[in-house]
C-alpha cells in the first residue's frame, strides 16, 4: 500500500518572456500539459490539485480534458511563494533575490509550506495525487523529503510539466523516486530550467 504524490509544474505561460507573473497558457505549454496527460494515462489518479493561479489551473484542465475521470480541484496551498528569506547558512550570492521580497512575502510563503506539507505529505492508504503548482513549491515539498536545509530549495530546479514522484510506504520516510523527469517531452518542449553556464 504506497501514497504516491506526482508533483508538476505547470506548462510555460504566454507572457513569460515579458515578465508577466501569471497568464494562459503558450501554445508550447498546452502542449505540455498534453504530453503531460498522456503520460499519466496510465495512473490511477485518486485526486488531481491546483495552484489557482491561471497557469496552474489552465495545466490542469489540460490534464482534465485528456484524462476524464478525474476532477481537478484548485488549493490556496499550491500557490507561488517564497519559502524561507535568507537563513545564516545561505550562501551570500541568493542576497540580490531576496532582496525583491518583504518579510511579509516571506513569512505567508513559510505558513503557506508549513499547512502545505501537513496537507500533503501525510500518510494515506494506496492513493496517487496530483499536485500542478510551481517551482519553488515543488522544490520545497523535495527539500522536505530530503531533510535538506532550508535554503536549499534555492537549488533544486523544475521544468514547465517535468514530472517528480515522492512515495512513502507503511512505516517507512517519504522517498523521493523521480525528479524532473522530461521524458515524455522532445527536446523543443523542455523549458523553464534556468540557463547553465558554459563549461
Amino acid at each position: 500500500m504506497t501514497h504516491y504524490l506526482y508533483l508538476v509544474r505547470h506548462g510555460e505561460h504566454l507572457d513569460a518572456e515579458h515578465g508577466l507573473e501569471d497568464g494562459p497558457l503558450s501554445p508550447r505549454g498546452r502542449r505540455q500539459a498534453e504530453l503531460l496527460a498522456d503520460r499519466l494515462s496510465g495512473v490511477p489518479l485518486d485526486a488531481v490539485w491546483h495552484s489557482p493561479l491561471d497557469r496552474a489551473a489552465e495545466t490542469a484542465r489540460a490534464v482534465g480534458d485528456r484524462l476524464p475521470a478525474v476532477d481537478p480541484r484548485p488549493s490556496p496551498l499550491l500557490f507561488d511563494c517564497i519559502p524561507t528569506g535568507m537563513t545564516p547558512d545561505t550562501p551570500a550570492v541568493y542576497e540580490s533575490f531576496f532582496g525583491s521580497f518583504s518579510d511579509a512575502d516571506v513569512d505567508a510563503g513559510g505558513a503557506q509550506m508549513a499547512d502545505a506539507v501537513s496537507e500533503f505529505l501525510v500518510r494515506k492508504a494506496e492513493a496517487h495525487e496530483l499536485l500542478i503548482t510551481h517551482n519553488f513549491v515543488i522544490a520545497w515539498f523535495v527539500r522536505e523529503v530530503l531533510d535538506a536545509p532550508p535554503w536549499r530549495w534555492m537549488t533544486i530546479n523544475q521544468a514547465h510539466c517535468g514530472l517528480t514522484v515522492l512515495a512513502q510506504r507503511p512505516g517507512r520516510p517519504w522517498t523521493l523516486v523521480s525528479h524532473n523527469d522530461l521524458a515524455h517531452l522532445p527536446f523543443e518542449l523542455r523549458t523553464g530550467l534556468p540557463e547553465l553556464p558554459p563549461v
